[in-house]
């Protein structure tokens, strides 16, 4: 791998933990909203994560012969979806309000605001931890250039 990938690798880092913290605000965002029917009410997403894998060859001679090793190497992390979370949905008898079905109850997402403000704090940190590595990356690179001096 060579030193440039890094900046490829950390981008993609940066892309989904970004994609992680704008689904967060948008559970955090609808936390409180209300429906009257189970099918209009809002459902806490998360993003499925998955790596990039690269295949790659490399060619080591040996005596008698050339031996060829196949590997994979981690080439990133992509967003593979968005999923809706099965937990169940809150259903609040509150007969005075607007939004109340015939029977009284209103429904609330199944946003679990503790565990959402967990995930931002993780992907945050996640994403500040992605930064540093193209810091340190861009140290090496410039360091690198400068030893010809």
């Amino acid at each position: 791998m060579s030193l440039s990938q890094v900046f490829d690798i950390a981008g993609t880092g940066m892309n989904a933990q970004s994609v992680r913290l704008n689904t967060t605000a948008s559970n955090l965002a609808n936390a409180q909203t209300v429906s009257s029917s189970v099918d209009e009410t809002y459902r806490a997403r998360k993003p499925w994560f998955e790596a990039i894998k690269k295949s790659w060859e490399d060619i080591i001679p040996s005596s008698d012969h050339k031996r060829v090793i196949r590997s994979q190497v981690g080439d990133g992390v992509n967003v593979k979806a968005i999923v809706e979370s099965d937990a169940p949905l809150q259903r609040r008898y509150e007969p005075y309000h607007p939004a109340a079905d015939e029977e009284g109850y209103v429904f609330y997402p199944n946003v679990n605001v503790v565990e959402e403000l967990t995930d931002m704090i993780s992907a945050s940190r996640s994403y500040q931890m992605n930064v540093e590595v193209l810091k340190t990356a861009k140290q090496m690179l410039q360091r690198t250039l400068t030893l010809g001096q």
